[in-house]
């Protein structure tokens, strides 16, 4: 018989691999026909033929940033529900995300940034600046912080954002075509420099988020639970913190504000291992890539030969999602 972790690493297991199928399929499927062997031949044989450059600028690169993508806003997702004991609470929601994105456009409409690295540190900035705002304006009150507070501070913080980034793209066309499409969220046209210059800081988030599953644990508990057992809860949520803003800036960065991700997945995650994080974060990790490949997989179908932006799709299945975690009362 299988104990529970075996059975659990055996899901992980299979996980992978529909990780990889999808990431197959990524590179297969589309509007130009790619075969198996052309994949193989484009990296043991390049003949310099459209199929060969399809294959090694457009399909890989974008398959695996819509996996990394996908798994960062997960596990991102996941810890933001934990350190707020809130099942609404994401990157999305929260206007992590909204700000990560407002920054960008302000340095790309005023500061003419073009460069990955510079996408990258103002994504953080934007982040970390809409995670403490938000934060911040969750605790006011003699109540201190509360789910439902956080959620409308998150809401009022990312339509702030949305509609300053809104405000200077009226202003400003030139940065109106640059980033239009990014603001949808894609992953259509990304090329593997823009996911090497952000792979560092996603390494660092994936690992820091596995080594503090057992910390998270403890927290969910209590503040006062895990006080009494010696853990030093300001500095869980410090690093958690961070990890957050790794993740979801880092995305942000290079694939704009893709939604619902952080909020569907950790909840899909929970019906397979629990609330132990120390298997919710692995499993919301595959899950994340998994949700994000199958869903630019369709987005090429939908109005082919054209694309629907990958947020798009996202939305379509988040909304609901959404609405449904809403009603069963965010205080559960």
């Amino acid at each position: 018989m299988l104990t529970k972790t075996s059975t659990r690493v055996f899901g992980l297991f299979i996980g992978l691999i529909l990780v990889s199928l999808l990431v197959w399929a990524s590179i297969v499927l589309g509007l130009t026909k790619i075969t198996t062997q052309m994949v193989i031949d484009s990296f043991t044989d390049f003949d310099q033929s459209n199929e060969h450059y399809i294959i090694q600028d457009a399909r890989i690169p974008r398959a695996l940033i819509a996996a990394a993508v996908g798994s960062s806003l997960a596990i991102a997702g996941a810890i933001m529900q934990g350190l707020t004991k809130n099942p609404l609470a994401s990157p999305s929601i929260f206007g992590v995300n909204a700000g990560a994105s407002f920054f960008v456009v302000l340095g790309v409409s005023f500061f003419g940034v073009t460069s990955i690295t510079g996408f990258t540190w103002l994504a953080f900035a934007g982040a970390a600046i809409a995670a403490v705002v938000v934060y911040m304006l969750g605790s006011v009150g003699t109540d201190g912080l509360t789910p439902v507070k956080l959620t409308l501070a998150g809401a009022a913080i990312a339509a702030l954002f949305s509609s300053m980034t809104q405000g200077i793209l009226t202003l400003d066309e030139r940065a109106l075509d640059q980033v239009l499409f990014w603001l949808a969220g894609a992953v259509q046209g990304r090329d593997l420099e823009l996911l090497n210059g952000v792979l560092p800081y996603f390494i660092v988030g994936w690992v820091v988020s596995l080594f503090i599953g057992k910390k998270m644990n403890v927290l969910t508990m209590g503040e006062d639970v895990a006080v009494g057992l010696g853990q030093k809860t300001w500095l869980v949520k410090v690093i958690g913190a961070v990890v957050i803003v790794l993740l979801a800036g880092g995305s942000v960065a290079i694939a704009g504000p893709i939604g619902f991700v952080g909020l569907i997945i950790p909840h899909v995650a929970r019906w397979f291992v629990g609330y132990d994080y120390r298997w919710l974060i692995p499993y919301s990790a595959l899950l994340g890539a998994i949700l994000l490949i199958s869903a630019d997989i369709g987005a090429r179908y939908i109005i082919m030969p054209a694309e629907v932006p990958i947020g798009v799709m996202t939305a379509f299945i988040g909304a609901p999602f959404f609405i449904y975690i809403a009603r069963r009362g965010i205080n559960e």
